[in-house]
């Protein structure tokens, strides 16, 4: 009976230590990512300081451009590229249904909240973006290298096989998510009608010498009408200085619309889903001592500079401190706790629902991982750099994503332990 006792209590012990080092490992998961990209944004910060004034505001919004223009594009072709196939596509289909669904859900979502905490009127579309699209890039792919990285991780495969898979299915979802962001999310983002004219900056125009007895003879009236009453020789009169309209606020023509859909990341998205599709073009791109490997290699080092160069500069708008955001308080919090805290559990039920119908490849536990990932994740930082490209909300975009990378460390350390449990 003792003996029997003894080995009971052994079998407790060790699956006790089993769950510990299980709740251990899946907090370090959580926490590696959310720590590497608060580094990076801590260096942006130092480097916009006034001490430093190396990443200033015009450099940021430099920095934006290039990053969608060039950055962003070459890592989306580059990985894009390698990962699809034709026969991928049909296996594989509701990757992109998935962040689509997410998506209109997430916005769904944001949309009510935004009704039911009323956010400053010039914030309301922001408030929607913020809750609704969610970070399907950079930090799924370090999430899956951290768990992928031991032999003994718990999908039990090998560390390579495990990581080129899951990168292969978020890379796969990457092209739909930036083709969202840089059509539905840009045109969204768009500054008020009236921001130029709040933000037009004033000249001050020094009149040296005005008589009052000058007449307009043209006119036969006096030009002092026009000053006021006080004003005095040698004064200065502060006017606005008045702006040519952005051509981002001026009315679209109809024949245009091709030209703001086809925005660079979408093109690179098309090409690689094109290339990586037909097997002689991939042959000649993709594969390694082929024709072409050498410009596939140089896109490939361009496209690294992506992830800190984002990171950097939502750590420059934060220069002023999360406080100088003009969001408010009760909305800065609805916006987090809806992202982190009520967008999964919908995340979730979406895909079961789906496993349940059988739209999903049978016996796969990355596959439905990665789908769950992208329903977890906090505020795509890539929605944080269109605010930079379009001049408005930087600070709001840069303070809220601080909040909720702060939070992702006990939202994902939750969610990716019940993740696994059902999974598993």
């Amino acid at each position: 009976m003792d003996g029997v006792t003894a080995l009971l209590t052994d079998e407790l012990l060790h699956m006790t230590s089993l769950q510990v080092g299980s709740a251990t490992s899946l907090l370090q998961f959580a926490l590696l990512p959310i720590a590497k990209v608060l580094v990076l944004c801590g260096f942006g910060l130092a480097m916009a300081t006034p001490y430093i004034n190396i990443l200033t505001a015009p450099s940021r919004r430099v920095l934006s451009k290039l990053v969608f223009s060039l950055f962003l594009p070459c890592l989306i072709f580059t990985q894009l590229g390698t990962a699809i196939s034709f026969q991928k596509i049909f296996l594989w289909w509701f990757i992109p249904v998935n962040i689509v669904i997410g998506a209109v859900l997430g916005c769904t979502l944001g949309y009510l909240m935004a009704l039911l905490v009323r956010p400053p009127p010039q914030f309301f579309n922001f408030f929607v973006i913020m809750v609704g699209i969610g970070n399907i890039g950079n930090i799924p792919l370090v999430i899956i290298g951290a768990i992928c990285r031991p032999d003994d991780n718990p999908f039990g495969q090998d560390s390579e096989t495990c990581n080129s898979e899951g990168v292969a299915y978020i890379s796969f979802g990457q092209w739909v998510g930036a083709v969202i962001v840089y059509t539905f999310v840009f045109h969204v983002l768009a500054p008020p009608k009236d921001a130029n004219r709040e933000s037009s900056p004033e000249i001050d125009i020094k009149v040296e010498s005005i008589s009052p007895d000058h007449i307009d003879d043209a006119n036969g009236f006096s030009q002092t009408n026009f000053l006021p009453d006080n004003f005095q020789k040698e004064d200065s009169i502060s006017v606005p200085l008045l702006l040519p309209q952005s051509s981002d606020t001026l009315p679209k023509v109809s024949g245009r619309w091709l030209e703001n859909i086809f925005q660079p990341p979408v093109v690179a998205s098309l090409l690689a889903l094109v290339m990586g599709s037909v097997p002689v073009l991939r042959n000649l791109m993709f594969e390694e001592h082929s024709i072409f490997f050498f410009f596939y290699d140089s896109l490939n080092m361009v496209g690294g500079a992506m992830i800190p160069c984002i990171m950097l500069v939502l750590g420059g708008n934060l220069v002023g401190g999360p406080g100088s955001s003009h969001l408010g308080l009760r909305s800065t919090i609805a916006i987090t706790i809806t992202r982190l805290f009520l967008m999964p559990p919908i995340g979730l039920a979406v895909v079961l629902m789906a496993d349940r119908l059988g739209f999903l490849p049978p016996n796969n536990k990355m596959f439905r991982f990665v789908l769950l990932l992208q329903q977890s994740m906090p505020t795509s930082i890539l929605a944080g750099a269109v605010t930079n490209l379009r001049g408005h909300a930087e600070k709001e975009a840069s303070a809220i994503l601080f909040w909720e990378h702060i939070l992702a460390v006990f939202s994902l350390a939750f969610w990716l332990f019940l993740y696994t449990k059902i999974l598993f």
